[in-house]
């Protein structure tokens, strides 16, 4: 797959970067992606504009903010009522002193797929949050935009569906960490890739061992000591879920294999990730942790945008070190490269039942360690369900069906629900009864 050069269309002139205009649908406008991508545009006028925005309606006013502020011609929302979302537009077009802005709007729970497919965009920019970014990553894909991609979970549960709708080069990585790779596979050729090195920053947790994480709270896992994401991305990257993700997606963007792709801990966050090379070269991108940078490249790819980020200061002296993962007391990466290998939905299953996981720790209802450890059991029982006749075709309906199946076989696991009659296999719901006598 060919994720490192774009599509050539006639709407995108890549002789010139100068002469570049492009159209950008943002997805997930009000959260942490979303918002630093609007800086990104507001900065480089000469080089982007708003196509449109979606956003899932927890912040209807910020959304409505934001749509005025850069005319967007197409607004989504998914909580919310179309209703509702025009009074908010109409309430921060009158605070701003702004008439005659009438967008289209889509509310509901297919609003984001709707922005996605807008016709009058060059670029989409996934910033969603979760498996919930699946279709509109498929909608971008069969519109034909260039996707610049910041929801790795859809290219996880989505697998193969996504690769199979993805033209070559049309799926470009925002994650600092792929975006680092993209850089840096620019230096050889693809044959004369040995390996990929993904760096963690270890997270709020670095140097601990398993039995020191049994009591660590959702605070503490929240505190990250590099970058400010939002609560689910925290909590994924303190339990190294997150990294485990990012070693997926880079195996699906660059067809690197699994064994092939490797993670160490570089506490700094100044080196994003590296590529190694069959005569023992290695290149690293380098720059201060800034998300900036990595969605001004993946929005204006091939080509660079002046004054992105801040750029590092060779006049200071500085140190990054490296350490390896300790991996018995994080175990997700090695679980996530199993459940990958086996295909199929079962990436979509470790994404889902992990979300839920992590809904129930926030609750106080199962432990840190536990996070992983009820991935790793829903894993496990949906190898089960398929020996019983489960499963069947990868397709999107499959995918949809095998989340289903994992929410809800790990909030019973975790004690947040009682098993549902006939969703579970019998020696399951055993197991899930022993797991909340246990909790």
């Amino acid at each position: 797959m060919d994720a490192v050069n774009l599509r050539d269309t006639e709407a995108m002139d890549f002789s010139n970067p100068s002469r570049q205009h492009r159209r950008v649908s943002i997805l997930g406008s009000t959260g942490s992606i979303g918002t630093q991508a609007l800086d990104v545009i507001a900065a480089a006028p000469d080089r982007f504009s708003v196509a449109g925005l979606s956003a899932g309606g927890r912040n209807l006013e910020l959304l409505a903010r934001q749509a005025v502020a850069v005319r967007a011609p197409a607004v989504g929302v998914a909580s919310a009522s179309e209703a509702d979302l025009d009074r908010a537009i109409a309430r921060a077009a009158d605070a701003a002193g702004v008439t005659g802005y009438a967008p289209e709007l889509f509310a509901g729970e297919g609003a984001a797929a709707e922005v996605a497919a807008w016709p009058d965009a060059d670029v989409v920019l996934n910033g969603i949050t979760g498996s919930i970014g699946l279709e509109p990553t498929l909608a971008a894909l069969a519109a034909g935009h260039l996707l610049a991609l910041a929801n790795k979970e859809s290219l996880i549960a989505g697998g193969a569906l996504v690769r199979a709708a993805a033209a070559p080069g049309q799926l470009v990585p925002v994650d600092s960490e792929h975006s680092a790779i993209a850089q840096a596979l620019r230096g050889g050729t693809a044959d004369e890739v040995d390996r990929l090195v993904l760096t963690a920053s270890g997270g709020p947790f670095r140097g601990r061992t398993r039995a020191q994480l049994q009591d660590v709270t959702p605070a503490q896992a929240l505190a990250h000591p590099t970058w400010d994401m939002g609560r689910v991305i925290s909590t994924n990257s303190a339990s190294m879920v997150n990294k485990a993700l990012e070693v997926i997606e880079a195996h699906l963007l660059f067809d690197i294999p699994l064994e092939r792709i490797d993670v160490v801990v570089h506490p700094q966050s100044v080196i994003h990730s590296m590529v190694q090379f069959i005569d023992g070269s290695t290149l690293a991108q380098a720059s201060p942790p800034d998300m900036r940078l990595p969605i001004a490249l993946g929005i204006g790819w091939p080509f660079r945008v002046p004054g992105s980020a801040r750029a590092c200061d060779w006049s200071r002296p500085a140190e990054w070190t490296f350490e390896p993962l300790d991996e018995e007391a994080f175990p997700a990466i090695s679980l996530a490269k199993r459940a990958a290998a086996e295909g199929g939905t079962r990436m979509a299953v470790y994404n889902a039942a992990n979300e839920e996981a992590v809904e129930a720790f926030h609750r106080g209802a199962i432990g840190f360690p536990d996070i992983v450890d009820t991935v790793a059991a829903v894993v496990d029982d949906q190898r089960a369900r398929e020996s019983a006749g489960a499963g069947g075709a990868l397709s999107l309906a499959a995918v949809l069906d095998a989340e289903r199946w994992a929410r809800a076989s790990a909030r019973v696991r975790c004690g947040l629900e009682e098993t549902p009659l006939g969703s579970l296999l019998p020696d399951t719901a055993a197991r899930s009864e022993g797991q909340k006598e246990k909790l």
